[in-house]
């Protein structure tokens, strides 16, 4: 089940007696599990009412256990599970004994009175287990996948519509430049953008870059993003902003490699006829990630992609072994690729 239909049946309230909640976007699954707990649990009974495990400290039995107990002076609990092993692949701990026939018997008949999550921070599910198949097909299992690039962006203009703002399409896209594609800073970020607008007020891009600022990955992007443009003057700026910010050129450059590599694979995958979210899955980015790395690998060739790679290779090289200044290598390199263009 897709997390929006989960979260439809909670505002029917529909309320399954347990959850298999999985996927890398944590924010998300965050939401879902505070609509869950404030569909259940009064404010003031929280502490009480919402008991925590982790399968890698405490045993299924153990679980079990308290999923079993009526709840005290509440009228039910929620039971939250972090978990790596009894759902998802990981390893089990040799001290920590999970019985998963035991949680299937009590799947089959759970308490009215309690509601069991487990929250599996990976990808994918186990689907060899039979725990996987039988929750599948009680329909409990909850995907929370990265949202597709367009869908991210109306994420952020219905946030700031849901408290009465609008933000203009240039403002959302610098937004995501300058944040990236991670849903709880972006929502930090639009929340302090929100009080500046002021009340029924406009967020313009202009202000996004007076109060946002960027992280040191999405710098990296947008340095990547000016060579391909040819605006080899503002890629030295940007460099020399981060410099004065304390980055190290060797990290920099171990960004920059990142950054083209992605760009030659995504250049390849798409010639093989490969969606922007479908290379985000082959190169575990997220799908805007993705498709703003296609739009500028289209300033590149494979052959130049390829020479650039080598030459940052050589770099690195030579930073590591004292061969070559760390600032002026980096800065070099910045002068010289800009210069050549991208084909």
């Amino acid at each position: 089940m897709e997390y929006r239909m989960a979260l439809k049946e909670l505002r029917d309230g529909k309320i399954k007696p347990y959850y298999i909640c999985f996927g890398t976007e944590t924010y998300l699954m965050n939401d879902f599990i505070e609509r869950l707990a404030g569909s259940l649990v009064e404010p003031e009974h929280r502490d009480m009412a919402i008991i925590r495990f982790s399968t890698s400290e405490n045993g299924t039995d153990e679980i079990l256990e308290e999923a079993q107990t009526l709840p005290f002076l509440v009228p039910s609990k929620l039971i939250l599970v972090r978990d790596s092993v009894v759902f998802a692949a990981g390893r089990d701990s040799a001290k920590v004994e999970h019985r998963p026939e035991r949680l299937l018997e009590y799947m089959s008949a759970p308490m009215d009175s309690t509601v069991l999550v487990f929250v599996v921070p990976h990808e994918k599910l186990d689907e060899r287990k039979k725990l996987v198949k039988y929750a599948k097909d009680k329909d409990a299992v909850v995907s929370f996948a990265p949202l597709p690039a367009e869908e991210l962006m109306q994420w952020v203009a219905r946030r700031a519509e849901s408290r009465n703002r609008r933000i203009e399409p240039p403002a959302v896209e610098e937004l995501l430049r300058r944040v990236g594609s991670d849903m709880g800073a972006l929502a930090a970020e639009i929340d302090k953008l929100i009080l500046y607008a002021g009340e029924a007020g406009t967020i313009a891009a202009d202000a996004v870059v007076q109060l946002v600022p960027a992280s040191t990955e999405q710098s990296v992007f947008k340095l990547t993003e000016e060579i391909a443009a040819l605006r080899t003057d503002r890629a030295l700026a940007l460099y020399y902003d981060l410099l004065k910010q304390r980055e190290e050129p060797i990290k920099l450059t171990a960004l920059l490699v990142r950054q083209f590599r992605n760009m030659l694979f995504v250049k390849e995958l798409g010639k093989q006829g490969y969606t922007p979210q479908q290379m985000a899955g082959q190169l575990g980015l997220h799908p805007y990630a993705a498709k703003i790395m296609a739009e500028q690998a289209r300033s590149f060739s494979v052959e130049r992609l390829t020479a650039v790679l080598d030459r940052l290779a050589e770099l690195d090289y030579g930073m590591k072994t004292g061969r070559v200044e760390k600032t002026l290598g980096l800065e070099m390199f910045l002068l010289k690729t800009g210069s050549e263009g991208g084909q």
